[in-house]
């Protein structure tokens, strides 16, 4: 991919959006970007005069345009959103921010790192943002300024996560229970997991409980046709609630989330299951309110019941630790974001350093051709090379040399420091 550039005195980078912070949902939908949509947007959005590069990341939390953008076009893109989606000015300029320059680039290093995100420190941004800069790539609507932020923007979450400990703890009732289970029982793929109802707490577990390579997972639910709807997705066997006395000795693991009004597992039938498994140990969650599980069941040895209160309380304790991890990830941040504006400027260099190049390659190749016709004439290859380190030392220090005695001439001082770190001199008179 041949990546394009504008100079930087003309650009300016812009982080463009709206989010769960600053607006409901019914807003955020009305300005989502669909995946099969996305190339044609980008598209679209790069043919207006003031948008030079973009990139366009939505999700359900969070729609945003990075772009590089004239100076002078800040407007552009709001103008752009509202008349893709069709939608009013004011339907939508009070949600959205914008944020420039250093500005718009700690506010992507912040979301990809999950300091942006609805649960502090989640990993799943990352991905989506390497989603939406392939999609991007892939439209060839990016630059060299955009590629080179969105690497520097994976390069700096990766060391946030290596880092800090910002994505180490549960902040979910779903991951602290099976984190949890994850401390009984070190390698989950070994084991068996029931789990009791359907619901979306139930979903998020066996979800994280696939992503731990499980592969044993008995679904048991009043209503046996939503218990097969999930037993599908995740490749697992459904059962009616009513089969799971007979099932539970085959289990390491149960975990329930129901709308029952009373227990359906007590301590009677747990100690059936504890003499049929013959006292290898159980871990018990359970998430409802009220209970599914009596609490009796976590008098039995062998027994490891965990209520919802107590996995608020590793919640709560995981939140602090990843909000000291957040402040961590903030200085790495605020260092990163001066690291890329450092690159940024750099960029003014350019034609100067290419200016400065192409007069001393013609100054070379003069000297070089003098030096050729006086070989051609036969004269002393010796002298012919002393002759050309001098003509082309001379002619090379010929204009600073001028300029410095010019800038002494008229007390210059700056000038001439400056001129000492460009050419890396030390003189003693300064």
């Amino acid at each position: 991919m041949q990546y394009f550039s504008l100079p930087v005195d003309l650009m300016t980078l812009v982080a463009f959006g709206i989010n769960h912070k600053t607006a409901p949902v019914d807003i955020r939908e009305k300005v989502a970007f669909s995946p099969e949509k996305v190339h044609e947007a980008l598209q679209n959005l790069v043919n207006q005069d003031a948008v030079h590069e973009a990139v366009i990341l939505s999700t359900c939390n969070r729609t945003e345009v990075y772009c590089g953008l004239d100076d002078s076009a800040n407007d552009a893109v709001l103008q752009w959103l509202s008349d893709y989606h069709q939608l009013p000015l004011e339907a939508i300029s009070p949600y959205i921010y914008a944020h420039l320059g250093s500005d718009a680039v700690q506010h992507i290093l912040r979301v990809a790192s999950g300091l942006d995100s609805m649960v502090l420190g989640e990993p799943q941004i990352l991905g989506q943002i390497k989603e939406a800069y392939m999609t991007a790539n892939h439209a060839g609507v990016i630059g060299s300024q955009l590629n080179r932020l969105f690497q520097h923007t994976f390069a700096v979450a990766k060391q946030v996560r290596t880092d800090t400990a910002i994505g180490a703890s549960p902040v979910s009732v779903a991951f602290a229970a099976v984190s949890l289970a994850k401390q009984i029982f070190s390698d989950l793929s070994e084991h068996k997991v029931m789990l009791i109802g359907a619901g979306e707490t139930i979903e998020l577990v066996a979800r994280h409980l696939k992503e731990n390579q499980v592969s044993q997972i008995i679904v048991a639910n009043r209503t046996v046709e939503r218990a097969n709807e999930l037993a599908k997705t995740f490749d697992a066997e459904a059962i009616a609630i009513p089969q799971i006395p007979e099932r539970l000795p085959e289990v390491d693991i149960v975990i329930s989330s129901t709308a029952s009004p009373l227990p359906f597992i007590g301590k009677g039938m747990m100690e059936s299951v504890i003499k049929q498994r013959k006292h290898r140990p159980v871990f018990m969650v359970d998430i409802a309110v009220p209970r599914d599980i009596e609490p009796e069941v976590g008098e039995l040895d062998d027994v490891y019941l965990y209520t919802v209160d107590d996995l608020q309380e590793v919640i709560e304790e995981n939140r602090k630790s990843r909000q000291e991890a957040a402040h961590q990830a903030e200085d790495i941040i605020d260092t990163q974001v001066e690291h890329f504006m450092g690159w940024l400027r750099s960029l003014d260099s350019v034609d100067v350093i290419r200016a400065y190049r192409d007069k001393s390659h013609h100054t070379r190749d003069e000297a070089l051709a003098a030096a050729k016709r006086q070989l051609l004439a036969g004269k002393d290859p010796q002298e012919v090379v002393e002759e050309l380190a001098r003509v082309l030392t001379n002619k090379l220090l010929h204009e600073p040399s001028v300029q410095m005695k010019h800038a002494a001439y008229h007390g210059d001082q700056k000038l001439l420091e400056s001129a000492c770190r460009l050419l890396g001199v030390k003189p003693d008179s300064l």
